[in-house]
């Protein structure tokens, strides 16, 4: 039985990722952060399992890292923990570069220190967003980097780090360059699940109008779910190497937009450039997208375009299991579910509290 560490197991890929490595017959440990708030749903599901194991560890702090490292003895590890949202690099710079750049020299120092830099493998999360002020489309893995904000040029250390520790002590650690990856566990301020969180709720009445950025950015948009297996397959690969994770296919934010809508029931018609565009229900002529300039960052990042060659060919890894469309689809009726069901909680809350309030429980 292989063992396997996870960094960031809370998060979209880390829980995918669990579940798939459980699935190959792996004892799976993850680290997770101290916190008075629970935020493990990704993983509630796993808790219990004899072979899925939390440890407490903190990318900003290396001897928690040795410590679980010491105890776990792990044959692979995903570093998979960051702060991973654009726009709060721009507000918390110096908090994303402790953890997204020297972070990840803490964990590749942590396996040389503890003695497993021979026989255990490293999988750094890397992002398409290196590439960022592109100068080639499609991007692949020469394509040079030109990292636009903060979290980029944090991810940027983060990978030149890997490639020096691979070369200088011969460790098997390797850079997954993925492009934008999404799923219906992606949290709520990202903003392919800000859209279909928002197609639902306003078909269903909770909410008038959806507030977005630029509509003409370009993302090359897969399925998280398909992307773990290409993590895992470069661990298993038998040098280390770099591969770009991409579908190899590319759409506007406009574009998801229009799909979540008409998943919702609802055909949008969109009109006007570029801060005055707005997207109109066709049936009602009703505005329900409107562009903000709030949601427009310092140096924005718009094409963004994956060539996955050499992961297929190499790896002989399958980018477009799930389409775009089938993304979308998965996402929104998913959406759809939990607006459904967070209305009928809060239904009965209500209900609740006019009882408790009746019988002089609640004043």
């Amino acid at each position: 039985m292989k063992t396997a560490l996870i960094t960031g197991v809370t998060g979209q890929d880390g829980s995918y990722l669990c579940e798939f490595l459980l699935g190959k017959g792996y004892d799976v440990h993850g680290t997770i952060r101290r916190s008075s708030t629970d935020y493990r749903e990704r993983i509630s599901h796993l808790e219990g399992q004899p072979n899925f194991h939390l440890h407490y560890a903190d990318m900003g702090d290396s001897m928690s890292l040795i410590q679980v490292l010491n105890k776990v003895k792990p044959d692979e590890v995903y570093n998979l923990a960051a702060q991973s949202h654009v726009q709060v690099s721009f507000d918390s710079p110096e908090f994303t570069a402790d953890v997204d750049a020297t972070g990840v020299l803490r964990i590749l120092e942590a396996i040389r220190q503890t003695g497993l830099a021979n026989r255990c493998r490293l999988y750094q999360a890397s992002t398409s967003e290196l590439y960022g002020k592109v100068v080639e489309v499609p991007q692949n893995e020469n394509t040079p980097f030109y990292p636009y904000s903060p979290y980029a040029v944090a991810k940027l250390y983060g990978y030149w780090i890997v490639k020096e520790y691979r070369e200088a002590y011969n460790m098997f650690c390797c850079n997954g360059i993925l492009f934008n990856h999404e799923s219906e566990r992606r949290g709520e301020t990202f903003v392919t699940r800000k859209i279909t969180l928002a197609a639902a709720r306003i078909a269903q009445g909770k909410q008038e109008k959806l507030l977005l950025g630029n509509l003409s950015s370009l993302r090359d948009w897969g399925y998280a779910k398909d992307y773990v297996e290409c993590m895992w397959l470069m661990l298993q690969h038998d040098r280390p190497e770099d591969f770009v994770i991409a579908t190899g296919v590319q759409h506007s934010v406009r574009d998801f937009c229009h799909l979540a809508f008409k998943e919702a029931g609802i055909d949008l018609e969109f009109v006007g450039e570029g801060l005055d565009e707005k997207g109109l229900d066709k049936a009602s002529g009703k505005v329900l997208v409107e562009v903000s300039p709030d949601f427009y960052r310092p140096t924005d990042v718009v094409n963004l375009w994956g060539d996955p060659t050499k992961a297929k060919a190499v790896l002989g890894w399958n980018p477009t299991k799930t389409s775009f469309e089938e993304l979308v689809r998965i996402m929104v009726r998913h959406d759809m579910k939990k607006v459904a069901a967070d209305d009928a909680a809060d239904q009965v809350r209500k209900m609740n509290l006019v009882e408790y309030l009746e019988k002089g429980i609640v004043k």
